[in-house]
């Protein structure tokens, strides 16, 4: 047996030493004049923001075009999503293979996630989980979303009794976006991972999978990086083996589906290359844009900063104040101007957020049009967006406001998701 498992390990190390040339794991190192997109930085190399076509080819994915949003209609029976057809969400690996899945009757699930880094959640935050419960209610499979406390503790330097408390505090955000208790755990790797002996188990399986120089190559670690940021990677790739939860999955091979922003795909290239060798399916992937900032898409939105983002427990009156005073304009110098010329929806934030918060296509095309006329002036287009934040800010705080913690640990407790 310990034969065996010396063989397996290095039959994966061997794998893993050809990262340099597969498509699932190429290097995330920066490269000079190009953007920087990993999991903890994002930096565009000009006033355009990120280039996401430069960035699919760079990782190796699969731009979701016409014909993948025509199946998806198709074999669903709904109509997509506005983020898929707004480009939004532009990016997969293997949605075909997820839509053959739901055509066949065959079960699959999703897992995605949120890193705490403060008690209260912004509409950047906000906009994956939209996008999530979307998937879910359209397919009706079990989620799992991992709040990773751990890693937050390791990069922030936080206490580990203050990352669990963000995590809950976070946790309740999420479960007001309206996820089915019955088809949703959600849980803090800082609580979880020490009571369920399978993901620790398969944490080691992928620890061996996956060398040093790898997980430098991927991730761009240091030798001066603490040994926790080096050991991070397989805890956020396990969820994606639906063998680290035989509460729910029965130990089934079940398929995953995993909806996040592009910054997170290197942890997914690493585990679409380990999972075959474990015996497991790759994760498929559906990447969405990143959500700008108020001042534009060359400043980054923080929770430490008030002012680059609208946050959850924001009153109408500061969403208000901040898109106002904060939100990057594409108007002209004067009104004059702006009439002749018309505005730049490209860059102006108040256009931007619209194409995530207001479903309308039509309503969204005619403003488009009348901004870049200059038939719409800055203030009015500021004003719909007001409009718009104030009711989803308010219809959340609403929903937050009757999640308690009992209504909390139902949904973070480890059960049986009705999984078939």
């Amino acid at each position: 047996m310990a034969e065996n498992s010396q063989q397996n390990a290095a039959d994966c190390a061997s794998r893993l030493e050809e990262m340099s040339v597969n498509e699932e794991a190429t290097g995330n190192g920066p490269i000079p004049g190009e953007d920087v997109v990993t999991p903890w930085n994002v930096e565009s190399a000009t006033d355009d923001g990120v280039d996401y076509d430069k960035l699919i080819k760079r990782f190796g994915s699969s731009k979701i075009d016409e014909e993948l949003i025509s199946r998806f209609e198709k074999i669903t029976g709904k109509k997509a999503h506005h983020f898929l057809r707004r480009g939004i969400v532009f990016s997969h690996r293997d949605m075909h293979t997820i839509l053959n899945l739901y055509e066949q009757g065959k079960p699959f699930y999703l897992y995605t996630g949120r890193g705490p880094s403060s008690d209260c959640m912004h509409l950047g935050h906000l906009v994956p989980f939209m996008f999530c419960k979307w998937l879910q209610e359209v397919f009706d499979v079990p989620l799992v979303i991992q709040l990773t406390d751990d890693e937050k503790a390791i990069w922030k330097n936080l206490k580990i009794e203050d990352a669990i408390k963000l995590s809950y505090a976070n946790a309740k955000d999420i479960i007001a976006c309206g996820f089915r208790k019955d088809k949703t755990f959600i849980f803090s790797d800082l609580e979880h991972i020490g009571t369920n002996p399978a993901f620790y188990q398969n944490m080691i399986r992928i620890q061996k999978c996956v060398t040093f120089n790898q997980v430098k190559g991927i991730f761009g670690f240091g030798d001066s990086d603490p040994i926790a940021k080096i050991g991070f990677p397989p805890t956020q790739a396990a969820p994606a083996l639906s063998s680290t939860f035989p509460f729910i999955f029965k130990n089934k091979k079940v398929p995953c589906l995993i909806p996040c922003a592009i910054d997170q795909d290197p942890y997914f290239r690493m585990t679409r290359d380990v999972a075959p060798k474990l015996n497991h399916p790759k994760p498929a992937l559906i990447h969405s844009t990143f959500f700008p900032a108020l001042q534009g898409s060359k400043t980054k939105m923080s929770a430490s900063d008030n002012n680059t983002a609208i946050f959850l427990t924001d009153t109408p009156k500061q969403i208000k104040n901040k898109v106002n005073k904060h939100a990057f304009s594409g108007g002209r110098a004067t009104v004059e101007e702006h009439r002749e010329l018309g505005g730049n929806c490209d860059i102006d934030v108040s256009y931007q957020w619209l194409r995530f918060f207001l479903e309308d296509d039509e309503k969204l095309e005619n403003i488009r049009k009348g901004y870049s006329s200059g038939e719409i002036l800055t203030g009015e287009l500021k004003k719909e967006l007001i409009e718009i934040l104030q009711k989803i800010v308010a219809q959340h705080q609403e929903a937050r406001s009757k999640i308690t913690d009992e209504i909390l640990k139902e949904y973070m407790v480890p059960r049986d998701l009705s999984f078939v």
